[in-house]
């Protein structure tokens, strides 16, 4: 993506089911699950590098021992930050006393986070906010273990207010209104209320409060507090817990916006926000790694019991197409595919702005994430030169000499590597124009192969503002004197903000909704604003479930080519000497290509849960009166 967005988290969490003792004799060491933490983590650093956390819990600690460690960076390479801290602690104690080295028992006890229960966070932080206080795992302390709780997650929720409202009215005092502290309040609660109830009925039967500590812990209803606590959460998320005694958790979404997948055999539970983390750390095949059902929670007891259990009822399956065009790593097996069959999908369109003509046409993509649907438009491409020269071979076969066939069969794709991201360059200066010329050498370009009769294809993975295709990426391509520039964008048209974890949240940054309102002016119907506008005023105090999404009548006026059309108006500075053309994906395509992710509000404006039409509402609002305040 060309665009720079902040997006999404990552969760990974690891239960070893048998003694630490086991994996020293299997795998040559205790510290097994730190080091697949470490691999499960790195592999999702694509999910987060605004900070990193960790967190450990041992089973069956004596008290006055340490059972809970948790460990958090918002250093430049925070994962591999804290893991050299975790390294330096347990090589430091070790050093220190050498009775350690083999003695697995003494490694739980003395030892830093060696022990069963993993916990770690990637983070990209939505709202800007990068201290180390926002960076997950949160922990709840409590004298009772049971109360102890560790929570991290991959979400956004939408009604933070009305949760934060509803912690005040059950006369809890939260110490911001941040949605991770506030979810973790609200699970908190019903954990401390469940473990108040099961204290008193173990005491009517006479136990001691020494003696009810296990009971507690192995009678723990996790799903039933997960319900309680979620009932009214609108939002994506894939939200991951601890328990001070050891149970855990992950509970997902019930429209599976945001993704979880899980794993178990006899040795280890583990949980990610991406399947081919999971194949790689463990070397698993791709069926054995399942996606966690929407509205589900996988609970793993502190016994090593394992179940999947509902705790909402799901809703219509709109899990997150943006996971598949760009979050996601492409090495997982459906993804790659999904994302080459969105390059497939533009050809025809492509085809139709080149005329057809692939011999004077040059093929490439914009680094890295576009590079999976690239190969996907250059296999439809060649399909279609080998149909050309199939034509070509039959209109002449009464004529055909050797020599004409061998300059039909020479006919090659011209595919090559046009842009190249140079490392990040810093814009030290801040007035704008020197800047602007410094933003505009991001990119650089490969000389030489481009004829002045060409037309250039560039595919991006998707185009949300357009900030960089106007200042750096199409300026680029028009040094090379190409006749036409083509962006080709593998999504379809952005035009509404999101509101479960990408931070989308003003609608004037979007491209598509910037040009939809230069049409308005163009076609004398700018008044149309101004009428969207008085409707969701009225909706401002409305119920979420009645707010509608009224900005869609903002593009209602236009095809989808027209819009288009406008954007590449807007890209294009009066010095681009190129025809420039730019082509999305449609809605239709994506879901061919995206069957399971069907998640589209950021195009159609369909929002999963009514918190989305609110936002939506809000954000209009903002542009209208020019509030720079956040929908969300």
């Amino acid at each position: 993506m060309s665009d720079a967005l902040k997006h999404e988290c990552g969760i990974a969490q690891i239960r070893l089911l048998k003694p630490l003792e086991y994996y020293k004799e299997k795998y040559g060491t205790a510290f097994y699950g730190i080091n697949k933490m470490y691999l499960m983590m790195e592999k999702q650093h694509n999910r987060g590098q605004d900070g990193a956390g960790f967190a450990n819990i041992k089973l069956n600690t004596a008290p006055g021992d340490r059972y809970i460690s948790r460990i958090r960076s918002n250093a430049a390479q925070p994962i591999q930050d804290i893991f050299e801290q975790i390294n330096g602690r347990i090589n430091h104690e070790i050093k220190a006393n050498p009775e350690y080295a083999d003695n697995v028992d003494l490694q739980k006890k003395n030892l830093p986070y060696v022990g069963e229960v993993y916990l770690g966070h990637v983070r990209y932080g939505t709202f800007g906010k990068n201290s180390i206080e926002s960076v997950h795992p949160f922990l709840r302390q409590n004298n009772w273990m049971h109360r102890n709780l560790i929570v991290a997650g991959n979400f956004n929720m939408t009604n933070v207010n009305q949760l934060f409202n509803n912690l005040v009215e059950l006369g809890q005092h939260p110490k911001e209104k941040a949605d991770t502290i506030t979810v973790m309040e609200k699970i908190g609660h019903f954990l401390d209320s469940e473990v108040e109830k099961l204290y008193k009925k173990l005491k009517k039967q006479g136990f001691s409060k020494v003696t009810a500590s296990p009971l507690i812990a192995e009678k723990l209803n996790v799903a039933k507090i997960l319900r309680k606590s979620s009932k009214n959460w609108d939002g994506g998320y894939a939200m991951a817990g601890l328990l001070g005694h050891g149970d855990s958790f992950v509970l997902r979404d019930p429209a599976g916006i945001r993704p979880a997948y899980y794993y178990k055999d006899d040795e280890v539970v583990v949980v990610a926000s991406e399947r081919p983390v999971i194949q790689t750390a463990f070397n698993v095949d791709f069926n054995d790694v399942h996606e966690l059902p929407p509205g589900h929670a996988i609970i793993t007891k502190k016994s090593g019991e394992v179940n999947i259990k509902e705790i909402l009822e799901p809703l219509e399956r709109k899990a997150c197409s943006f996971e598949r065009i760009y979050f996601s790593r492409g090495s997982d097996a459906e993804i790659y595919k999904e994302r080459k069959m969105l390059g497939r999908l533009l050809m025809p369109e492509v085809l139709k702005s080149i005329n057809h003509d692939t011999i004077n046409t040059v093929f490439s993509f914009i680094p890295n994430t576009a590079e999976t649907s690239f190969y996907g438009m250059v296999e439809a491409a060649q399909d279609e030169l080998n149909k050309q020269k199939n034509d070509a071979i039959l209109a002449e076969k009464d004529t055909l000499t050797d020599a004409r066939l061998q300059e039909i069969l020479a006919h090659r794709l011209r595919t090559e590597k046009i842009a190249i991201k140079d490392v990040k360059l810093r814009t030290f200066i801040t007035e704008d124009s020197s800047r602007d010329d410094l933003v505009a050498h991001v990119y650089d370009v490969t000389y030489g192969v481009v004829k002045p009769e060409d037309s250039l294809v560039i595919i991006d993975d998707s185009i949300v503002r357009g900030t960089t295709l106007k200042k750096s990426i199409i300026k680029m391509m028009d040094r090379l004197n190409p006749r036409q520039i083509v962006v080709v964008s593998s999504a379809p048209q952005i035009r509404y903000p999101d509101c479960y974890g990408i931070d989308m949240a003003r609608l004037e940054g979007l491209v598509a909704f910037r040009a939809a309102l230069e049409l308005l002016k163009d076609n004398n119907q700018y008044d149309i604003v101004e009428k969207v506008y008085e409707k969701c005023k009225l909706q401002v105090d409305l119920a979420d479930e009645e707010v509608k999404n009224f900005v869609k009548e903002i593009y209602e006026p236009f095809t989808d080519e027209q819009i288009s059309d406008k954007i590449s108006e807007l890209l294009c500075d009066t010095d681009v000497k190129a025809d420039v053309k730019v082509i999305y994906q449609t809605v239709d395509n994506l879901h061919k290509a995206c069957p399971k992710n069907l998640g589209d509000w950021y195009f159609t404006g369909n929002y999963p849960t009514n918190g989305g039409n609110r936002v939506v509402n809000r954000a209009f609002i903002n542009f209208y009166e020019g509030n720079e305040g956040r929908a969300y």
